[in-house]
């Protein structure tokens, strides 16, 4: 019995099939152009596989998660071009005759986050995930289940304190400038700097002022939500960028809750080159064959 999984980003398509242990047996990188060709490669892929008995997309978006609305399973209104009103699931459905669980891309990591560091012994009633590359997106477990329900949470789009050497950088978002994906993801670089992040010194002040930015989310969530844990992941995040993010993060919280240990606290993931949402990806996959969820 075969598991799948895609993790379908706004650069790329992440296609893989796994085993019951979550190892990845096989898998196949496919850049996201057109939803009709990146569809297309998509399904080949998973064809070669008879024996797959379930598969789990985690999507970027934002996208439709209520099963009762005429639109679920579609992306809806992305600033991904030419990507709005796609009906991603229903593609997939048309081919393929298996169980399916439809989610974001954050839901996909942080569940994979979630059931990786259940399986090594650390058992987290809440987490927090957030990916910082391309665009900016959160998922939230507590007590095992996704957070949403309306919609799923946006929390990339939320609006922050603006640092005072970047208030003359309007923000690359689409709909609301200077929210905190428009001020922190991969192209707000090009942006700024006019070259990519991988090409920015550690040393360069802009890494300053991000941190001063995710660590405003990494407040809010907290105080929010009052979660176990915050995972940053994706192309943005090192180790380097969140001991400023930590930096940042004490001094607005100013002591005013105990954070036992912040190195731990907040984070980088648990699961090797990117992979957490593929993990997850199989671990929902297998449980939709088990029955643990709908």
């Amino acid at each position: 019995m075969l598991l799948g999984s895609i993790e379908a980003g706004g650069t790329k398509f992440v296609c893989a099939v796994g085993n019951t242990d979550y190892q990845v047996l096989d898998s196949l990188v496919i850049p996201t152009t057109t939803p009709a060709e990146t569809f297309s490669k998509a399904i080949d892929f998973f064809k070669q596989f008879e024996d797959l008995a379930a598969l789990s997309i985690s999507s970027f978006g934002p996208i439709e998660i209520r099963k009762d609305s005429t639109k679920y399973g579609y992306i809806t209104e992305t600033p991904k071009p030419g990507w709005s009103n796609e009906n991603f699931l229903g593609v997939f459905k048309e081919e393929f005759d298996i169980p399916m669980y439809w989610t974001t891309d954050v839901n996909g990591s942080v569940f994979g986050e979630y059931v990786n560091l259940k399986n090594s012994g650390q058992r987290l009633d809440s987490l927090v995930y957030y990916t910082i590359g391309t665009g900016v997106g959160a998922g939230i477990i507590i007590n095992g289940q996704f957070v949403g329900d309306m919609g799923h949470p946006e929390m990339g789009h939320v609006k922050l304190k603006r640092h005072e050497d970047d208030l003359d950088f309007d923000g690359i978002c689409p709909y609301h400038k200077d929210c905190l994906e428009g001020l922190v993801c991969g192209p707000t670089f090009e942006a700024r700097l006019g070259m990519k992040g991988q090409e920015v010194a550690q040393t360069n002040h802009v890494w300053d002022i991000m941190a001063y930015y995710v660590a405003q989310a990494a407040l809010q969530t907290t105080l929010t939500f009052r979660p176990a844990k915050i995972i940053f992941g994706g192309g943005v995040v090192s180790e380097k960028f969140l001991k400023k993010v930590r930096f940042e993060f004490s001094k607005l919280l100013n002591g005013y809750i105990d954070i036992k240990n912040l190195e731990e606290y907040i984070s980088t993931p648990t699961l090797d080159g990117n992979g957490s949402a593929t993990y997850g990806n199989f671990a929902l996959a297998d449980a939709l064959i088990k029955h643990q969820v709908k």
